[in-house]
């Protein structure tokens, strides 16, 4: 296959599912290195994002920091993209990987609510229709119950929560800072504020949990830019739809690395999360 004659929507879809299967990777590789606090994952899977950013902007001669009048923007980001990262790792330690996964999958919906509440952007009701079905898709995964089983599912509820934050700050960005800024920003900045609260929780890691990390943050990286140059070559309404690969790459890794799969009320959760979005990426595609 020749990519340079892949036309540029078919480019997208490539690199969206590369990001896909790189995020996927990544959880596979935090839950593998075990029992270690969150914050202590967050740090080390940002720092490896650090090094591959820092040397993307020195190849590009881009900014690391960003334009002074975006600082507000930028730190917003990186602080909601730090608690959704922390969220989301203690979710994947504590649930089914393809669980976690298609909770934070919930993220677009929140971006669609957080959008129409910040940035003033009109809400229609085939949106509301969309996030309706997308959270009682969400309450099969969740299953509630009145213990603490629940605990780890409504974190991960949280982290998607954070992560849409995160996003709607990238979309007030819009065009105005470069994605490769942006990204060691966000990444310099949660190694940054958690390389303390690591020290003060610290557990002593094997020789094989350090790699672990370490591949998780390279993984990491493979999402970050793959769904940067994903959505650089076609509009999230023509591709967005290929994101959800993430949730078949996690449970085909799940049962390979875990020899765990869904039950089946997870699996009619992600059923209901999928038509959800596949609603909104028809419609989408329409206007």
């Amino acid at each position: 296959m020749n990519f340079t004659k892949l036309n540029n929507r078919y480019k997208g879809i490539l690199f969206l599912i590369i990001s896909s299967f790189g995020f996927a990777m990544m959880s596979a590789f935090v839950k593998l290195s075990g029992d270690l606090p969150s914050f202590q994952k967050t740090f080390f899977r940002n720092i490896i994002a650090v090094l591959v950013a820092l040397i993307s902007i020195v190849n590009h001669k881009g900014k690391f920091f960003g334009k002074r009048e975006n600082q507000k923007l930028l730190l917003l980001r990186s602080s909601f993209g730090t608690l959704g990262i922390i969220f989301n790792f203690y979710a994947i330690d504590k649930l089914v990987l393809s669980d976690a996964n298609m909770l934070n999958k919930l993220s677009p919906f929140f971006v669609i609510i957080f959008s129409w509440l910040f940035l003033k952007e009109n809400i229609n009701l085939r949106q509301i229709l969309s996030i309706t079905i997308a959270f009682l898709g969400a309450l099969f995964i969740i299953k509630p119950s009145f213990n603490s089983e629940i605990i780890p599912a409504i974190i991960g509820v949280l982290g998607s929560i954070s992560a849409a934050s995160a996003y709607t700050c990238v979309r007030a960005l819009g065009n105005k800072e470069a994605p490769d800024t942006i990204v060691f920003y966000f990444s310099f900045f949660s190694s940054i504020v958690t390389f303390p609260l690591m020290l003060l929780s610290y557990k002593p890691m094997s020789i094989l949990q350090l790699a672990y990390l370490t591949l998780a943050g390279v993984f990491a990286s493979v999402g970050q830019f793959g769904v940067t140059y994903a959505y650089k070559y076609a509009p999230a309404k023509e591709i967005s739809i290929f994101d959800y690969s993430n949730i078949i790459f996690s449970a085909i890794i799940s049962l390979i690395f875990f020899g765990i799969l869904p039950d089946y009320l997870s699996i009619i959760g992600y059923i209901i999360i999928f038509i959800a979005s596949l609603y909104m990426f028809l419609y989408n595609r329409k206007c």
